[in-house]
């Protein structure tokens, strides 16, 4: 998907749980997570992961691996 500035605010609204809960429990495919989007999608992940490792475990851990 074209990285839009519409879904780049979008993607930047989001905080660390929403963006790990949509990047481990979407089905493959989707096109949030395709091209440019997707590439920003997981760089911002990656930058609130790096900016509080806590807060990222923590929202893993919440989480878990089945919904």
């Amino acid at each position: 998907m074209k990285l839009t500035e519409e879904n780049k605010k979008h993607i930047d609204s989001l905080d660390v749980y929403q963006l790990l809960y949509k990047n481990r429990f979407t089905p493959c495919g989707d096109p949030w997570f395709q091209d440019e989007t997707g590439k920003y999608w997981i760089d911002r992940l990656a930058k609130l992961r790096n900016e509080d490792i806590d807060a990222y475990i923590m929202a893993s851990k919440q989480m878990g691996w089945e919904r």
